[in-house]
């Protein structure tokens, strides 16, 4: 996470994916801030993967079954993608 987080802050996403992208870094801060470590840590990281991608599996939704997704960023893509 050393890498990857400071390279797609650098150089964001220009599309829905940094909705994504932002999900994914709030899951890594409660990581790095050892909440997944405790259950309520664990409900926040499987709330903000039901609404990362395909969202939870049939494993995870039998697990947590009243699981409220997260809102998921809205992006606003540009009309003209910046040259680099």
């Amino acid at each position: 996470m050393k890498v990857i987080i400071p390279h797609f802050d650098q150089y964001p996403l220009i599309t829905q994916k940094l909705g994504d992208y932002l999900l994914f870094r709030a899951a890594a801060e409660f990581m790095k801030g050892k909440e997944h470590l405790t259950l309520e840590g664990v409900r926040k990281i499987a709330s903000i993967k039901t609404s990362l991608n395909l969202g939870l599996n049939e494993e995870l939704k039998a697990a947590f079954p009243l699981l409220n997704p997260v809102v998921r960023p809205s992006v606003e893509i540009p009309k003209i993608i910046p040259e680099q």
